[in-house]
C-alpha cells in the first residue's frame, strides 16, 4: 500500500505533467501537423498505384517491388553494418571515457571542454572534413607522399568511398561518443561514489566493481543511448551520401535516388524504402523509451 504521502508526490507529479503537456499542446499540435500531415502523404503516394495520375488505388505492389529487388537485401545489411558497428564501438568508447573522467578528471573543464566539440558540428560540416583529409588525393595522402611514407595516391589507402565504410563509421564514432558519454555521466554523478566503496571494502577487484556495481547503475540509459544513436545512423543519408560507394548504396540513399529520380513513377518505391527506415528507427526509438523509463524508475525507487 503507498503511504499519504507518497499519494501526495503522484498526484503532484500527475499536475505537473498535466501543466506541461497544456503548455506544450501549440508546439505539439504544429508537430502533429507537419509531420503527420507529410507521414500520411507520404504513405498514400507508397500505396498508390498510379500516383499523380486520376486512376488509382491503394496497393502495396511498391512495398513488394522494393522487397523483392535484389539489391534491398545487399542495401539493408550495409545499412545495418553502419548501425552496429558505429553504435557498439561509440557505447564502448564512451563506457571507457566516462569511468576515465568519473575516476581521473571528473571537474576537469577543459576535457569537458573538448568533449563538447563534436557534439556543436554538424554530420555534414564533418563528412566534409574527412572526404578533404582522407581522401586518396586529400591531406593526409599529400602529406605521406611529402615525408616519403607512401608513393602517391595509388598507394594511399581507401578510406572513403570504400567497401568497408571506414570513412562513414568514424565520422559517426566521432560525432556520437560525447553524447552517449554525457549520458553515463550524469548517471555516475547522480549515483555516487559509495557503492564502489563498498565493494572495495570487500576486496572486489576494478573488473569485478564494473561488472556487478557500475555496468548495471549505467545499463538501461548505455541502453537507451544506444538505441537512439543506431535509430539516427540507421536512417542518416547525408554522411553516406558524400563518403559512401555508389554502389551498394545504404538505404536512406537508395531512398533519395529513387524519390529524386526523373521518372516520377520511381518517387512511390523512394517513399516505401524511407517508411521501412522509418518503421525501424520507430521501433529503435521506442526500445530507448522503455530503457529511459526503467533508468529513471531506478534513480526514484532503487531498491525495486
Amino acid at each position: 500500500m503507498f503511504s499519504p504521502v507518497a499519494e501526495d508526490e503522484t498526484r503532484t507529479r500527475t499536475i505537473e505533467t498535466g501543466h506541461l503537456l497544456l503548455l506544450l499542446t501549440p508546439a505539439l499540435l504544429i508537430i502533429l501537423v507537419l509531420f503527420g500531415g507529410g507521414l500520411l502523404l507520404g504513405t498514400l503516394q507508397a500505396l498508390s498505384s498510379q500516383p499523380f495520375t486520376e486512376k488509382n488505388a491503394l496497393t502495396f505492389a511498391h512495398f513488394t517491388a522494393v522487397l523483392a529487388d535484389p539489391d534491398f537485401a545487399t542495401s539493408f545489411a550495409l545499412t545495418l553494418y553502419i548501425a552496429t558497428v558505429s553504435t557498439l564501438v561509440a557505447v564502448i568508447a564512451s563506457v571507457v571515457v566516462a569511468i576515465s573522467l568519473v575516476r581521473c578528471s571528473a571537474g576537469n573543464r577543459v576535457l569537458n571542454f573538448f568533449l563538447q566539440i563534436p557534439l556543436t558540428v554538424p554530420h555534414l560540416v564533418i563528412a566534409i572534413s574527412l572526404l578533404l583529409l582522407l581522401a586518396p588525393t586529400g591531406i593526409l595522402s599529400r602529406l605521406c607522399s611529402f615525408l616519403g611514407i607512401s608513393k602517391g595516391a595509388a598507394s594511399f589507402p581507401l578510406l572513403v568511398n570504400d567497401p568497408y565504410a571506414i570513412g562513414i563509421l568514424l565520422t559517426y564514432i566521432w560525432k556520437e561518443i560525447p553524447f552517449i558519454t554525457f549520458m553515463i555521466l550524469a548517471v555516475l554523478k547522480n549515483s555516487g561514489n559509495e557503492l564502489n566503496e563498498v565493494g572495495r571494502t570487500l576486496r572486489a577487484n576494478s573488473w569485478q566493481r564494473f561488472r556487478h556495481i557500475t555496468l548495471p547503475l549505467i545499463a538501461p540509459s548505455l541502453g537507451a543511448a544506444g538505441f537512439i544513436v543506431f535509430a539516427f545512423t540507421f536512417g542518416a543519408f547525408e554522411v553516406p551520401y558524400l563518403l559512401g560507394r555508389t554502389y551498394p548504396m545504404v538505404l536512406p540513399v537508395w531512398a533519395y535516388k529513387n524519390y529524386t529520380d526523373i521518372d516520377l513513377m520511381a518517387r512511390p518505391e523512394g517513399i516505401a524504402i524511407g517508411l521501412i527506415i522509418a518503421a525501424i528507427a520507430t521501433c529503435s526509438l521506442l526500445l530507448s523509451q522503455g530503457l529511459m523509463q526503467l533508468a529513471r524508475r531506478q534513480r526514484e525507487y532503487p531498491g525495486e
